[in-house]
């Protein structure tokens, strides 16, 4: 059905392919903007955005539920960060400055190929069904890669507070490189015992994304089983470092702005300071996809329900576009609660002192995460004697 997509060159195939990134995660980044504001409007209970509308639209019957819904603020607020004056302060060093908004988007944006956000299905000619990811590219280290690319956020956030030449900034950008750097390590041990369970002896090794989502979509009762469920240390330590490292509430000490008016970013205004939230906001929604892939069965409906038994209850496993369809609907829900989950958080905890988001990072988090590897290790290992 597809084969004329991948029949057009391969430098054309590239450039839909990011084309095809920007277009979707920047409106996704700004509507996770608009919802923020109305589910702290929500919690705090008040209306929240409800004037803004476009005047040459009032005519449109019905149009005033979109008005009260907020969403034309998403137009406005584009707009204003697109054509707003955005002007360079003179104390600060220009071209580092003009370049870190724009390095923080770059890990941004590259992470998102190496997420799968569905698969879908195919029969093979000897008739067996085979599942297929939908992703922009599909690595056998995916999540290294994944980890390699979003530990490079960090530089932005260091570049930005360096070159704004004022220590407010200065201080926020050291901040986000000790906080990160404390929390990257928790984070990549977390994610070991997933990894040693999905990698048999004798199996060759992966760390591809789809293959731990395939090992949770397999029959029987350990089969089905989410991650969640047999690694619950792991999916909390992935989950209170993935707040760290995206700086949400209640770890959000480089922006913290009872302390340092605005953070890292207190010099940026306009289009500039949009991207550092962009980027921000993409990160959410690659932590979350991630955290749904390795923890909740990826575009599994429910546990020991693989999406192929739906498929086949509903008569369309030998369709891949509506397979694949349902499979990204399924993903995306999972990430939306996600989402929903850090701003409910934000709007609901106070913030961490700095002192205490570095004792949490490295007294509390990292030996428990060792202790959890050791664990899963030595029962991974009593389970293979057996």
């Amino acid at each position: 059905m597809f084969d004329f997509y991948f029949e057009l060159p391969l430098w054309l195939r590239l450039v839909l392919q990011g084309t095809a990134v920007i277009l979707v995660l920047f409106p996704l980044a700004a509507a996770c903007s608009m919802a923020e504001r109305k589910v702290s409007a929500w919690i705090q209970g008040r209306p929240g955005p409800n004037r803004t509308i476009a005047p040459f639209l009032t005519w449109i019957p019905g149009i005033q539920i979109f008005q009260k819904l907020g969403l034309f603020q998403l137009a406005a607020d584009g707009g204003k960060f697109t054509f707003k004056e955005d002007p360079i302060p003179g104390h600060v060093n220009k071209f580092y400055f003009v370049l870190a908004p724009i390095a923080s988007m770059i890990p941004a944006l590259t992470t998102v190929a190496f997420v799968p956000f569905g698969a879908y299905f195919t029969q093979l000619a000897d008739g067996t069904i085979q599942a297929l990811p939908i992703a922009l590219t599909n690595l056998d280290v995916g999540l290294l890669a994944v980890f390699a690319l979003g530990s490079l956020g960090v530089y932005s956030l260091i570049l930005a507070g360096w070159a704004s030449n004022s220590k407010y900034p200065f201080l926020g950008g050291v901040r986000a490189s000790a906080q990160l750097i404390s929390y990257e390590l928790s984070m990549t041990l977390s994610v070991l015992p997933v990894f040693l369970w999905v990698n048999a002896p004798g199996m060759p090794g992966t760390l591809s994304l789809f293959d731990v989502v395939q090992t949770q979509s397999q029959p029987g009762f350990w089969g089905g089983m989410w991650y969640v469920f047999l690694m619950p240390v792991s999916a909390f330590i992935f989950l209170v470092a993935l707040f760290a490292e995206t700086n949400r509430q209640p770890f959000d000490m480089p922006e913290s702005e009872a302390d340092l008016v605005g953070g890292f970013h207190t010099e940026y205004g306009a289009f500039k300071w949009s991207l550092f939230f962009v980027a921000e906001y993409a990160h959410m929604i690659v932590g979350s996809g991630i955290f749904c892939l390795l923890f909740l069965g990826g575009w599994n409906p429910l546990p020991w329900v693989p999406l192929q038994t739906v498929t086949d209850l509903i008569g369309i496993t030998g369709n891949p576009l509506l397979s694949g369809l349902l499979a990204i609907t399924l993903f995306l829900g999972k990430v939306g609660f996600f989402i929903f989950f850090f701003m409910w958080v934000r709007w609901t905890l106070p913030r961490f002192r700095y002192d205490q988001v570095m004792k949490l990072g490295w007294q509390k988090l990292l030996p428990l995460s060792i202790a959890n590897l050791i664990v899963y290790a030595l029962v991974i290992a009593w389970l293979e004697t057996r």
